[in-house]
């Protein structure tokens, strides 16, 4: 079988554009206690800001420019439209990384660490750790279709994703590199395809291992992070339960106003990623708010977030059986307001850790807030892997 990518240009109908400044110019807002702050969800008059500049400064059509740049494709994958970006870098030596986002992430991720990967030499690298990236959007996320029937958990996206890597652009051997729901489908394709994931690199703990019965019992570094988490998950967790359980309950209302869908965003860019609270210390307004409309203009925020109920009910939930764990060589980056990472000796658990980076700065959307730190250090760890 074949498979023929299609070119792809981002090109949002302007009147979809007149629509969004509508709607919101016509929110209407909720009330707030004030001396709760970011405590009961995202605060009152930061939507309110970053509503007012969407609608009334930020440039649509300059970001559509920028990501018209790079090199856009749709091809048919598993019975899915599926759109990824592919820039091959000019260098004949380069390896083929597929690199994968998560939610409330997308592609755009990465546009700042394409070229740190494919041109090297332009940003203080080496042009023999050059890479040719694909960086596709998830089943269901910005300008990929959504499924049409049940069963598209994570491991069923990692195998769309070998196809895509394997059989439609031809790579019979590449590198895997995801965090978020990346991770975990990254992890996926390492463990069913290690012929052909020569490496794994991560920005967020993907599997876990079972514990109990033969396993080492847990020291006290991963009782008490354990514990931490626990803690988070109950506190921080409620939009995992809710998109976990009845995604289509909450789709209603994201996908109808925009307001909604940009307070549901910035609520988790702005605990997630290393900036104490003040966003744009990490991600700028415009990146911020660009990612945002890969999901209105595409009115993909429904069917992205059905991939947790798909892991919650029809995936196998991350946990790996006893005495399986992934193999292939797996590095990971460790930014320090990541939300899921363990310390080494608990990651050791489900993967063959060679390579471990304690990054001094950045958060959950490290290609976004750290897009250099991030790119030494793919490539540092795959420098040696297709040798």
């Amino acid at each position: 079988m074949t498979f023929d990518p299609t070119p792809f240009r981002v090109d949002v109908p302007q009147d979809a554009i007149a629509d969004l400044r509508e709607r919101l110019g016509r929110t209407r807002w909720p009330d707030q206690i004030d001396g709760y702050g970011w405590q009961q969800g995202a605060e009152l008059h930061a939507v309110q800001r970053y509503a007012s500049y969407w609608a009334n400064g930020y440039d649509w059509r300059a970001a559509e420019a920028d990501l018209n740049r790079l090199s856009h494709f749709t091809a048919h994958v598993a019975g899915l439209r599926l759109h990824f970006v592919h820039e091959r870098s000019p260098h004949a030596s380069a390896v083929p990384l597929l690199i994968l986002h998560g939610w409330p992430g997308s592609f755009f991720e990465f546009h700042k660490l394409i070229e740190m990967l494919t041109r090297p030499e332009l940003h203080g690298g080496d042009p023999a750790d050059a890479f040719h990236v694909i960086a596709p959007s998830l089943p269901g996320f910005a300008f990929s279709e959504a499924p049409r029937e049940p069963g598209m958990h994570p491991g069923a996206v990692a195998e769309v994703m070998h196809t895509l890597m394997h059989d439609v652009l031809g790579y019979k051997r590449y590198a895997a590199q995801g965090g978020d729901w990346g991770a975990l489908v990254a992890s996926g394709m390492a463990l069913r395809r290690p012929e052909s994931v020569v490496g794994l690199h991560l920005n967020m703990q993907g599997y876990r291992a079972k514990t109990g019965g033969d396993a080492r019992p847990l020291d006290d570094e991963e009782k008490e992070w354990l514990g931490n988490a626990r803690a988070m998950f109950a506190e921080d967790m409620a939009y995992f339960a809710i998109q976990g359980t009845r995604p289509t309950s909450l789709g209603y209302g994201l996908h109808d106003s925009p307001a909604g869908l940009l307070g549901w965003f910035l609520e988790k860019f702005t605990a997630w990623t290393d900036c104490d609270g003040v966003l744009e210390d990490a991600v700028t307004r415009d990146e911020f708010l660009t990612n945002l409309m890969l999901y209105w203009a595409t009115g993909s925020i429904a069917s992205a977030a059905r991939i947790y109920y798909e892991h919650l009910h029809t995936g196998d939930r991350a946990i790996l059986p006893a005495g399986e764990r992934v193999e292939v060589p797996t590095a990971m980056a460790v930014f320090p307001r990541e939300i899921l990472i363990g310390p080494r000796q608990w990651v050791e658990r489900a993967y063959n850790i060679v390579r471990w980076t304690e990054m001094p700065r950045g958060g959950h959307f490290a290609a976004l807030e750290q897009p250099e730190l991030l790119a030494t250090d793919i490539r540092a760890f795959f420098r040696d892997r297709f040798s």
